[in-house]
């Protein structure tokens, strides 16, 4: 997988685009209920009310990484090194296939469709642990289930092919087409897509790493025979399920009151949410942190924190993380090929 710098330039404001119904996390509303200026700017979404709620949360450790990155830090992964450069205006997406009534769309059709936003994290399957290619956003867009009702998707189809400007291709499966919360985005924190992140149109699949979630799409065939994907074919994960994931962002030394030390970072497990997360200290026992709930949204990462108390001399802090379903993070170090990179996050700090 090719890594890229990240991404300089902002999109535009996002305009005119139609309310429609939430679901599953998603919110859809006339106007942005979040903190910051820009996301005001979201034509139809806000965050979930909860994060609004003053004290009603706990304060992260400082130095822990923001809930929401910014547009400029997302991080970013293609197949070539420079991004394809495609015109709004004289983009068209082509649906095509087992559909009754198959058609092609303008950028301006997708933006009178009902639009959806949710915030999402979203990781790389080659990001190792603790690595830096993971990131969380608000997008905004299409929920891709009712636009293939709307064109009369045939009873016979069982996949659909999306393919790239940048050549890059991948399938969607018949559960990921009828989740709800499967989104068809052209919109990022309250912006029209960069276009290093996949402008004009880019899809999200729930509960997968980013290798199966193709930007820059020109094209989605309904098709009935299975075929596989871009990264598939080179040989990683066919499902790409993210692994359980916690990290150390920071041991504030410079923020100790009454004897401790706030550590704080970040836990994510794709769509099965974080239970628990819990903090070892030099090989001692393991002690339950406290968790930022409700987190952005139930596909994002959720912010830690835990207060330890400070002893003098070198530390060697690790911390692993339980989902929602009741399953520990996985111990065993490995590589990210093909499934992901697993193995607790170790951070070495002295006082």
């Amino acid at each position: 997988m090719v890594k890229q710098e990240q991404a300089a330039g902002a999109g535009e404001t996002l305009a005119n685009s139609n309310t429609g119904t939430a679901g599953s996390g998603a919110t859809v509303v006339s106007t942005m209920e979040a903190a910051t200026t820009r996301m005001a700017a979201t034509p139809a979404a806000a965050l979930p009310a909860a994060t609004t709620v003053s004290g009603a949360r706990i304060d992260v450790a400082p130095g822990t990484r923001e809930e929401l990155t910014a547009n400029k830090d997302f991080y970013r992964i293609d197949i070539d090194l420079e991004s394809p450069a495609l015109n709004k205006n004289d983009w068209m997406l082509e649906i095509k296939g087992l559909f009754d009534k198959p058609r092609s769309l303008k950028y301006a059709d997708l933006l009178a469709l009902p639009a959806v936003t949710q915030p999402v994290t979203m990781g790389c399957i080659s990001n190792p642990v603790g690595g830096d290619l993971i990131s969380t956003s608000n997008w905004t867009g299409v929920r891709l289930r009712d636009l293939l009702m709307s064109l009369g998707i045939k009873p016979e189809a069982r996949e659909l092919t999306i393919r790239s400007a940048d050549g890059f291709f991948e399938n969607v499966v018949m559960q990921d087409m009828l989740d709800d919360r499967t989104l068809l985005v052209y919109g990022m924190n309250g912006e029209s897509l960069a276009k290093d992140h996949g402008f004009p149109l880019r899809i999200y699949i729930p509960n997968h790493y980013g290798m199966k979630q193709p930007k820059w799409i020109t094209s989605i065939e309904a098709v009935k025979d299975h075929k596989q994907g871009y990264w598939v074919e080179r040989g990683w994960s066919e499902e790409a399920r993210p692994q359980i994931t916690a990290v150390v962002d920071i041991v504030a030394k410079d923020q100790i009151q009454d004897g401790k030390a706030p550590v704080g970072g970040i836990a994510w497990a794709g769509d099965r949410g974080i239970k628990k997360v819990e903090v070892q200290v030099d090989g001692g026992p393991w002690v339950e942190a406290a968790l930022r709930l409700p987190p952005l949204g139930p596909l994002t990462w959720v912010q830690w924190r835990y207060d330890w108390p400070v002893q003098k001399g070198p530390h060697t802090f690790t911390v692993r993380a339980t989902d929602n379903t009741g399953a520990l993070q996985i111990e065993e170090a490995k590589q990210p090929e093909p499934e992901g990179a697993t193995g607790y996050y170790t951070a070495r700090v002295t006082i």
